[in-house]
């Protein structure tokens, strides 16, 4: 690749800001992803913008010209970020920023545009274009930007040792870039990784998830999560990763070892989605194979209960990582019954397993197909094949269920309001186990998924369970 020394600039926002920058005689430049992205032919919407002087001020002029009242000014950083209908663009002065030992909060200070490029994390990020008029789209590159972009490398503009500890969260970044853009990390800097990982224990939590989610939502996500635990990084954030290291399996359904299964999993289903939380259910699956482990002769290695193990980790585990709890559900729900549709393939089985499976997996049936689609890693393709189909099988098997019983959007037939009244109780334990009496007879095909049917059920058994109820008490 030819070293580029001018971009073509012809993003309107920009070139507004940089009318604004000439009338009121600042230097400044669009940098880092914008100018990267544009040489590796991508477009982006956010912009980080540097200004040489007082970024905050500036900030404040482009917002009242474009009519905005949103800018929002981070003063101890020296930054703001003004939102727009297109994204969103990032104000900073050219400045040096770095983490004291032990500290959480960087320290800043004004710098030159070649000192704010060089502590910058990556190479492939140091490229600055001017997007003054007299200038527009010059490149400023003075550590070799381009070249590594052109032999897809990922480097450090200064020792990898100083600039990971200006910055620890670079570490994670390093790894997600290496995973999105298919480049690979120089020795030195990778090595600089492995030997200060444990400094990642200083970031928040929440800039952690940041870019593991980002490194999850990459078209082959294993890049970046076999780096995890090659460079030690996992173990500070996310041991479990590192338990399934080494772990064996039966080789006639799986890779040997568990943590290149799941690695494998995950790749399989990001052809599929672009959920990271699906993406994220795929990773831990198999979560607590590692603890539930034993060795039957005659059979090999089992896993007795992983799957509900799994599930009832995940609660500890989002809150260590400072996940969203609104996804906690989805993913516990989904790892509990990543085994169960494979029971189904079975010619004997009922429309009442089918049925049990769909009440259960509710509105995320369909996801959960494709966790076990992608669950399958055997290496013999005649293997996968035949899973393949037995998948198709169950999935017809749900479509017809779904057709005659409606079970997918369940609601109650009977409400517990109407419950209480019929039974002339209030509110109280019993009013639950009269309604799943009634959920109960609907899934073993006892009465049809219909008010009148659910109704009359509940007055023929209503005396007897509400008998064993009180003798019970």
């Amino acid at each position: 690749m030819k070293k580029i020394k001018q971009i073509e600039i012809t993003n309107e926002t920009l070139l507004r800001i940089g009318n604004i920058a000439d009338e009121y005689n600042v230097e400044a430049y669009v940098v880092g992803g914008y100018v990267r992205d544009k040489i590796l032919g991508k477009e982006v919407q956010d912009i980080d913008i540097v200004v040489v002087g007082d970024g905050i001020d500036f900030a404040r002029k482009v917002g009242e010209r474009f009519g905005r009242n949103n800018l929002v000014i981070f003063e101890r950083f020296g930054t703001a970020m003004l939102p727009l209908d297109s994204g969103k663009i990032e104000f900073v002065a050219a400045r040096e920023e770095r983490y004291e030992q032990g500290s959480r909060k960087p320290i800043v200070k004004r710098a030159s545009l070649e000192s704010d490029l060089s502590r910058r994390d990556f190479t492939i990020n140091t490229l600055a274009a001017s997007i003054n008029a007299k200038h527009l789209g010059e490149i400023i590159d003075p550590f070799d930007g381009q070249a590594d972009i052109e032999h897809k490398i990922i480097r450090t503009p200064l020792n990898p040792e100083q600039t990971f500890d200006d910055d620890p969260l670079r570490m994670m970044r390093a790894l997600r870039f290496a995973t999105q853009l298919r480049f690979h990390i120089e020795e030195n800097t990778l090595d600089a990784v492995r030997a200060m990982a444990q400094r990642i224990t200083i970031i928040s939590k929440e800039r952690i998830a940041d870019e593991f989610f980002k490194i999850l939502a990459s078209p082959k996500p294993s890049i970046g999560l076999k780096l995890l635990q090659q460079t030690g990084l996992s173990k500070y954030f996310f041991s479990e990763l590192d338990d399934m290291v080494g772990v064996e399996q039966r080789k006639d359904y799986h890779h040997k070892d568990v943590f290149l299964h799941t690695l494998k999993v995950v790749d399989n289903i990001s052809t599929t989605t672009k959920d990271v939380w699906l993406r994220f259910t795929a990773l831990v699956h198999d979560i607590a194979k590692p603890r539930t482990k034993a060795f039957k002769e005659g059979i090999g290695w089992t896993f007795h209960g992983h799957e509900e193990l799994g599930a009832r980790m995940m609660k500890s585990l989002f809150r260590r990582l400072k996940f969203p709890m609104e996804k906690l559900e989805y993913v516990e729900k989904l790892v509990r019954l990543h085994l169960r549709p494979m029971v189904l393939v079975s010619e004997e089985v009922t429309d009442s397993a089918v049925r049990r499976l769909m009440f259960e997996a509710g509105n995320d049936v369909d996801d959960l197909m494709l966790l076990c689609r992608a669950d399958i890693t055997s290496q013999n393709p005649q293997k996968v094949e035949a899973y393949l189909r037995n998948y198709d099988l169950v999935i017809q098997k749900m479509k017809e269920v779904e057709e005659k019983d409606n079970i997918r959007n369940w609601q109650p037939p009977v409400k517990g309001n109407e419950i209480m009244e019929v039974c002339g109780i209030g509110p109280s334990p019993l009013v639950g186990i009269l309604k799943e009496a009634i959920e109960n007879a609907i899934l073993d095909g006892n009465i049809p998924n219909e008010h009148d049917a659910a109704l009359q059920f509940l007055l023929s058994v209503k005396d007897t369970i509400i008998g064993e109820y009180q003798r019970g008490r």
